[in-house]
């Protein structure tokens, strides 16, 4: 498998890239890259580049690009995941690193009434984007917006937006159900902390225009059922972009 580098656009310079001091050390002094050797970048703001190293010593590491492509690995809609922040901050983490395995762009770390922690160390949560962007395959980087309060939240403009719900409804949908027909929105979902949403909140949102939306009938934790959530408008887009796979993919794994 090809490692790839991530190097920010502004280092890009008339067909010219020199590699940032970290990658720089991690292409010579772990991967033992020489004159030559080609690799792969992208630079967070949707450029996926092949290059091709040319300058390599103790100082600087350059590379002439080969090949340029725009929004590599990038999903055609735009998805927003507001996520409570969580007691363990772990937790939160491991959701951070998959949401960018699973096409998210936007991040929207929430204070809600049940909230327990009230820390989040962006920096670190930047680190981790980045080296989850690097594995997997994409070229954007997804933002990650300030912790807002739940008020501030529900006023953010979606096409679609939606609130995860535990508690029986009868509003709510099974967000399969509701995103078939869907035409890849603009779309916002929010999930709640360990003790969920407060029947205040759910209130609030309903009033706001958020639909009501269920995950399945088993209680999942409130990583879990964001990294649910967004693997849903991944999972219904790959059937999108090839009904007859997905067809095929159905029928082999229904019991007979």
């Amino acid at each position: 498998m090809t490692t790839t580098f991530y190097i920010p656009p502004e280092m890009f310079r008339d067909g010219w890239v020199v590699l940032p001091p970290d990658e720089a050390h991690h292409a010579v002094r772990v991967l033992r890259h020489r004159p030559g050797d080609e690799v792969v970048a992208v630079d967070g703001e949707g450029g996926w580049y092949r290059l091709r190293l040319e300058q390599v010593d103790r100082q600087t590491v350059g590379a002439r690009v080969l090949e340029t492509r725009r929004d590599h690995g990038e999903p055609p809609y735009h998805l927003t995941v507001g996520l409570a922040l969580l007691k363990q901050s772990a937790r939160f983490e491991t959701f951070l690193e998959k949401a960018v395995e699973l096409g998210v762009q936007c991040i929207l770390p929430l204070q809600t009434e049940r909230t327990e922690r009230v820390q989040f160390r962006l920096e670190r949560a930047q680190r981790i984007l980045v080296a989850a962007l690097k594995q997997c395959g994409r070229s954007r980087l997804p933002r990650v917006l300030p912790p807002q309060t739940f008020t501030e939240a529900i006023r953010k403009p979606a096409a679609l937006r939606l609130l995860c719900h535990e508690q029986p409804d009868a509003a709510s949908l099974p967000l399969g159900q509701l995103l078939c027909g869907q035409r890849m929105p603009n779309a916002l979902v929010l999930i709640g902390p360990e003790g969920g949403f407060s029947g205040s909140e759910v209130r609030q949102a309903l009033a706001a225009g958020f639909q009501l939306v269920s995950l399945g009938p088993r209680r999942l934790r409130a990583e879990t059922a964001a990294l649910v959530a967004a693997s849903a408008f991944s999972l219904y887009w790959e059937a999108q972009r090839s009904p007859t796979r997905s067809y095929h993919a159905q029928k082999h794994y229904t019991n007979p």
